[in-house]
């Protein structure tokens, strides 16, 4: 079993960079042993898809010189891994598929570049689930990704490498992206802190596109300030992209000063049903009364049409996939295979250049977007959709200022031990609604269950993620080392 190496948190290597106690060179060699250690090999955990030492080396010193010039950024010093669909300048963007493989993007995402002007590194492409497609990191065009702190189980998807990084201990701070729960899912799989922002909080422009009106770029941090530091430097509006909100970005990470004493906590009924493992529930019933104790006031409440969600989610983000993914054709960039004419060549291109899951949902997608069908599936989906949205806005209405809920149903799986697509699209259960509803949410580590990490969710309204790590750093402080053992 490999055991998590800490690295230190962003603001503890921000502090030690700015006062000279170490460099920024001297950080990054560190990240980068620690990933050869644990990254390849039969045993390896597969972390990476794409790591270039001499690039990271000559961008340390590029964030290094920033100490000459300006005030330290939020993040100086701090190495960050980057999920393998967001586009940078200089490591491939494959979205872990063969038919992008070598595919180097000619501009880089927005959240990139903000990382970069607050003085982190960009640390390497971390694994996934082809386009995003999965919730364990095993369909991937490199091979599963494993989960550190149990090496025969999933990290999680689809962003798993990415968790996987920050749960190793090679970087402090990772993004991912969100579509139905990609951050939260394996942020609880792998024992870190998990956080998706309301959409619209942070820019998509360079996040290669699965769903568009449920995709997001998230933030993994080995603490609720590493996350809550991270989301406050990639947060903000962008004129690049028409969805994101200009809107003021606050200083989440001083939330730890804010206390929870008269924030109302809810805990909606259809998150704990009877057939929810008790233990699961026994971790859950531990971090709300600790925030009882703390003065907030527990309350039951109901999202009624929260049972819809999955088979809401798994028509809507399909077809939305049919569409983006029609770009993937071997005409215009990726991989091209020759056939019988054009459209032998697009056949040919996309059958081998595609895995089964994304084949699955492009052809699902297809389905409920034809004549016919459209009426019966899709415009009804999104009906639903517009309800489970208002049962959120009702209960925020009521007086209920953050919710709190079990991440997953169950621990991390092992690998190879969910053949049943079904099966696999119900560990989203419990964070598929807020991606239908636009609604901020997170993960923490709340404790084990058979010795394996398992997460508590909150979930706040829309624009109201402080109030979410207000909570979360109390919980933290609360919890202390009983989340992790």
């Amino acid at each position: 079993m490999t055991e998590p190496i800490p690295t230190g948190t962003a603001a503890t290597l921000r502090e030690h960079t700015a006062s000279g106690r170490t460099t920024t060179a001297a950080t990054v060699d560190s990240a980068l042993t620690r990933a050869r250690d644990v990254n390849a090999g039969r045993d390896g955990l597969n972390i990476f898809v794409a790591l270039d030492d001499s690039y990271l080396q000559e961008h340390a010193t590029v964030s290094a010189a920033q100490l000459a010039d300006t005030e330290p950024g939020l993040l100086l010093g701090v190495p960050v891994a980057i999920k393998d669909n967001i586009a940078t300048l200089h490591h491939p963007t494959t979205c872990g598929s063969r038919i992008l493989g070598g595919y180097v993007s000619p501009y880089e995402a927005t959240v990139v570049r903000r990382l970069r002007e607050a003085g982190a590194v960009p640390f390497g492409k971390t694994n996934m689930d082809e386009f995003a497609m999965g919730s364990s990191t095993e369909n991937s065009a490199y091979g599963p990704t494993r989960n550190p702190l149990a090496p025969d189980r999933v990290p999680g998807g689809s962003s798993g490498g990415s968790a996987a990084a920050v749960a190793a201990g090679i970087v402090p701070i990772a993004l991912g992206s969100e579509t139905g729960g990609s951050v939260r899912q394996p942020a609880a799989f792998c024992g870190v802190v998990g956080v998706k922002p309301t959409y619209g909080r942070v820019s998509r422009f360079g996040l290669v596109a699965f769903a568009s009106s449920l995709d997001q770029v998230g933030v993994f941090g080995s603490t609720v300030d590493d996350a809550a530091r991270g989301l406050r430097v990639i947060a903000g509006h962008d004129p690049l992209d028409s969805t994101a909100a200009d809107l003021a970005v606050p200083d989440y990470q001083l939330a730890h000063r804010r206390p929870v004493k008269g924030l109302v906590i809810g805990r909606p009924k259809e998150y704990f049903p009877e057939s929810l493992d008790p233990r699961m529930r026994a971790r859950c019933d531990v971090a709300l009364e600790h925030l009882r104790d703390l003065g907030a006031e527990i309350r039951d409440v109901s999202l009624p049409h929260t049972d819809l969600a999955i088979p809401v989610y798994y028509i809507v983000a399909p077809a939305e996939a049919s569409s983006n993914l029609a770009r993937f054709d071997g005409v215009r960039y990726g991989l091209r295979l020759e056939g019988d004419g054009l459209k032998g060549m697009y056949e040919a291109t996309r059958s081998k250049g595609f895995g089964p899951e994304v084949t699955r949902r492009i052809m699902l997608g297809t389905y409920v977007l034809s004549a016919g069908y459209y009426d019966a599936y899709y415009r009804k989906a999104q009906q639903v959709r517009t309800l489970i949205a208002n049962d959120f806005t009702a209960v925020f209405n009521s007086g209920v200022d953050v919710l709190f809920t079990p991440t997953t149903p169950t621990p991390a799986f092992a690998i190879g031990a969910i053949s049943d697509p079904y099966e696999m699209y119900m560990s989203d259960i419990f964070t598929a609604t807020a991606n239908l509803a636009g609604v901020p949410a997170m993960s923490q580590p709340i404790g084990r269950v058979g010795g394996l990490p398992v997460g508590g969710q909150l979930i706040a309204a829309h624009f109201e993620e402080e109030k979410m790590f207000t909570v979360a750093y109390a919980l933290e402080r609360a919890l202390g080392a009983g989340a992790s053992s």
